[in-house]
């Protein structure tokens, strides 16, 4: 098989092998500045002040669609499962026969 080549007729030429020391100093990972205890707190403080607490109607209502969800899935768990059974009855009748 012919090897493939470039559209200039010309291999590609291969990367050059990277020098130990300039491949390490390429891949380590820049230190990051370490926060107080203090900056810590208040940053924190910050990020929960942007909290939004759902209304008492807001969490009613999720609260009901989660039990109808929950219905509604038991449901149809529980006829999946019985037509399951139904239908093993059926197929271990045939083999007893």
């Amino acid at each position: 098989m012919a090897k493939a080549k470039t559209p200039s007729g010309r291999r590609p030429q291969t990367a050059q092998p990277a020098i130990a020391g300039s491949a390490v100093a390429a891949d380590a990972p820049t230190p990051k500045k370490r926060t107080s205890i203090p900056q810590f707190a208040s940053q924190v403080r910050a990020e929960a002040r942007k909290i939004v607490w759902p209304s008492r109607k807001e969490t009613w209502i999720t609260s009901v669609m989660v039990f109808i969800m929950v219905v509604v899935a038991t449901i149809f768990f529980w006829i999946v499962d019985y037509g399951l059974a139904f239908l093993s009855r059926i197929i271990l009748a045939i083999g007893a026969q």
